[in-house]
């Protein structure tokens, strides 16, 4: 049986160690997400939409209703495999980005074992994912303890928030590299659209200088012909993310060539989307990475699984879980010398109370 019979959600609360902070004023303290269902019969798919209002509008309320009363009702008594049918039934509603993301990954999770096998088993080549950590904007030395806990934890990329303070940016990335001098550390930045467009090739090439990788969305979305231009001199590599949260805006910012690397998150895009995107992206020959909405286990968990797949060679946000007090899972990630092992993944399970609604 095939039929899908029940949608349901069910929204948690996560506690946070400290806050994560970007962008002019955006702060993250808590995680408050919702989980999202998706049976056929006996048989269910499981997700993670992480609520984000001040990126994508959405809250768990609005997560919980868009999905009950508008997308369930299109899905139910529709084939699992019919993709044309869910394809049309996701984008009968605009926006409502990690609502859409989360149930097409859990009717990915659904196909899988009403095929007798699981989503590991369809991961791609890399069994070995290198990952980074977000680092947000705070004081100094809170920066820099997080930055050796999270080292010491086994990640090795940061990507540091930036964009308030240049002072202050300078000063965390000069004490980053002589903390991890001589160690296989990567440093970029994620300036969140907060430089100036006027004096944005200068502070990249200030970022350069200093040691730093690649960039993420220097500059506001709205700016594309800047956006454009700063791409063209070349002076950072940049990585797309807020410019492209969709296949649609993948389309136009390929037309424009306005980035080097892009930043799939499949939190937002779900696995089908993402990868149509992925395969945009590769054939413009692209770098790609997979991002964190600042998910929780289970989110991050399905992002390492599609980072698995061949083209995806940059480093990903797969460590977001190291910032919280608990998670979804019995047991925690774990990372070695900079990498997360797609192989121990297979031992993760849901604690029971994220397991029945």
């Amino acid at each position: 049986m095939s039929e899908i019979t029940r949608i349901a959600t069910k929204r948690i609360s996560l506690p946070m160690k400290g806050s994560l902070s970007w962008g002019k004023s955006s702060k993250l303290a808590r995680l408050e997400h919702a989980l999202v269902k998706v049976e056929a019969g006996s048989v269910f798919g499981i997700a993670e939409a992480p609520a984000r209002p001040s990126i994508y509008g959405e809250t768990p309320e609005s997560i919980e209703v868009i999905i009950k009363d508008h997308l369930a009702p299109k899905l139910l008594g529709e084939d699992a495999f019919n993709e044309t049918a869910l394809w049309e039934a996701f984008h009968s509603v605009a926006n409502n980005q990690t609502a859409r993301g989360a149930l097409d990954i859990a009717l990915h999770d659904l196909r899988a074992k009403l095929n007798g096998e699981t989503l590991f088993d369809t991961a791609g080549p890399h069994q070995n994912l290198r990952a980074s950590f977000i680092l947000g904007i705070s004081d100094f030395d809170t920066m820099l303890a997080e930055a050796r806990t999270i080292f010491e934890s086994g990640v090795s990329v940061f990507k540091i928030k930036v964009g308030r303070n240049a002072a202050h940016d300078e000063a965390v990335i000069k004490a980053l590299q002589s903390e991890f001098s001589g160690e296989d550390v990567i440093l970029y930045a994620d300036a969140n659209e907060g430089l100036d467009s006027k004096t944005a090739a200068k502070d990249l090439e200030r970022l350069a200088k200093l040691g730093i990788a690649y960039v993420e969305e220097p500059l506001p979305v709205r700016q594309l012909k800047a956006r454009a231009r700063l791409k063209s001199e070349n002076v950072l590599p940049i990585i797309a993310d807020d410019s492209c949260f969709s296949l649609l805006d993948l389309e136009r910012e390929l037309d424009f060539d306005t980035f080097d690397i892009l930043n799939i998150k499949t939190a937002r895009t779900g696995y089908s989307e993402s990868q149509k995107m992925l395969g945009l992206a590769l054939k413009a020959n692209k770098g790609v990475m997979l991002g964190s909405q600042a998910s929780a286990g289970l989110g991050t968990l399905h992002t390492a699984l599609f980072a698995t797949q061949a083209g995806i060679d940059y480093p990903s946000e797969l460590s977001f879980p190291l910032k919280l007090h608990e998670d979804v899972f019995t047991s925690a990630l774990s990372f070695h010398k900079g990498l997360l092992a797609v192989s121990n993944l297979t031992e993760l399970e849901l604690k029971s109370q994220y397991l029945t609604f």
